[in-house]
């Protein structure tokens, strides 16, 4: 990747790629090395030479489908995906790929008309976010551990056996659907459906393409990627369960009528119907505490009983309007900033009962887990109770600061959470 590489999306001028971008985003920013190796080489050549430079890189592609395709047809060899001029040659992108997998690319790009969340937008919508500007890069870059989806193929299918069978089992996609934004492991793991591939997968035969009959259970490509289908946005009603929609949409009851026809692979359609109702259900209950929530945080900022207030908090640097018009922004429409940005600890205890236990709850509703919806119900309903009260100091707070004719010291920003604790953890 060249010194003088400029970033890329709405911020792109205010930041610069690490070299590791070149991975995550090889159509943006790979580009040739002129190595010591020199000449044009046919696969064979390759093979020959890397068997003793890169044996397990090798290893694993003699075991793919390139190296024995179906019938008579050729092997798809490195001159094949990477070029054979040495002195030229590439990362593959989705591009590549799609250069013989017209199909299943084609279906990876219609997933755009969805819009967010989507795989085929996940770049977008790292790079477009202002925050992947203002927070350290150190902090951010992981962000597109998983966004790259949307720029390399292997994100599913680990290179180089890109072996269909490991990218049907749940593991392929937990790498990335995982943690407190997005529990989809836990919660799938908390219902029948993953107990049983946890007890019996592994004796599974995961050659079989996703098709009824052949799997003793669902798992997230079986339910998301139905017969094989590079498209993960088409039955997606809820938005994440972030964001309160109306489902009886048309578009929504297009998308209800295929999530029914995948559970009616092994399930009555009506009690399909029926699981789905209780879905809706969830995510009413659920929004019901969100917007008295929303409701509370509100009214404190309209009473200017927010602390610190949101004009004397340090702004970040692309948002040097606030200095002008500094506001709280509460809720999903308002643009959450609270999940990055400098708030006061009632305003993140919000986006953290919205963000995480309410995300929680969904996602173990959309999986079939009823026991962790109902866990997910109660942390929402503590969460609550703890903004109610936080809401009660601040309020007495203010009556005693103008009774005094002063204002008190707020103390420190939020700057930790259980969120944050778990990733300093894991750093």
């Amino acid at each position: 990747m060249a010194d003088e590489a400029k970033g890329i999306g709405l911020y792109g001028d205010s930041w610069r790629p690490d070299p590791v971008h070149e991975y995550w985003d090889p159509g943006a920013y790979h580009r040739p090395e002129r190595e010591l190796v020199e000449g044009r080489f046919a696969g064979a050549e390759c093979v020959e030479c890397h068997q003793g430079v890169t044996p397990g890189i090798v290893n694993g592609w003699r075991q793919s489908r390139h190296a024995k395709p179906a019938g008579a047809a050729a092997p798809v060899a490195c001159d094949g995906c990477h070029g054979g001029d040495h002195q030229a040659l590439r990362f593959p992108t989705p591009a590549d790929c799609g250069a013989c997998h017209d199909r299943q690319h084609g279906q990876f790009l219609e997933e755009r008309r969805y819009g967010f969340p989507s795989h085929a937008l996940a770049m977008e919508r790292a790079v477009d976010a202002k925050h992947f500007v203002d927070k350290p890069k150190a902090e951010v870059a992981s962000c597109l551990q998983c966004h790259s989806v949307a720029t390399k193929c292997d994100s599913c299918h680990t290179r180089h056996a890109f072996s269909a069978a490991e990218a049907r089992r749940p593991e392929a996609c937990i790498t990335c659907h995982s943690g407190p934004p997005h529990p989809d492991d836990e919660t799938y793991f908390a219902s029948a459906h993953g107990r049983r591939y946890l007890a019996e997968g592994a004796g599974w035969d995961w050659s079989k393409p996703l098709v009824k009959g052949n799997y003793p259970v669902p798992t997230c490509a079986y339910c998301h990627m139905r017969e094989g289908r590079h498209q993960v946005a088409d039955k997606a009603i809820w938005k994440f369960g972030i964001r309160e929609v109306n489902p009886r949409t048309a578009e929504n009851n297009v998308k209800r009528r295929r999530w029914i026809a995948v559970c009616a692979d092994c399930h009555e359609p009506d009690q399909a119907k029926a699981w789905l109702a209780g879905l809706d259900d969830e995510r009413k209950r659920a929004w019901a505490m969100l917007y008295e929530a929303e409701a509370i945080l509100r009214d404190l900022r309209g009473d200017d009983l927010l602390h610190p207030a949101p004009g004397a908090r340090p702004p970040y640097p692309l948002d040097w309007w606030e200095q002008y018009w500094p506001i709280a922004r509460i809720g999903f429409y308002e643009g959450q900033a609270s999940a990055f940005y400098n708030v006061s600890g009632i305003e993140r205890d919000y986006f953290e009962m919205w963000y995480f236990d309410g995300l929680g709850a969904y996602k173990a509703a959309a999986h079939g887990a009823p026991d962790a919806v109902r866990e997910g119900h109660d942390r929402l309903a503590r969460s609550l109770e703890r903004v109610r009260a936080e809401a009660a100091s601040l309020r007495a707070l203010g009556t005693a600061e103008r009774a005094a004719g002063v204002r008190a010291d707020p103390g420190p920003l939020w700057l930790r959470g259980p969120y944050t604790d778990l990733n300093r953890e894991r750093n």
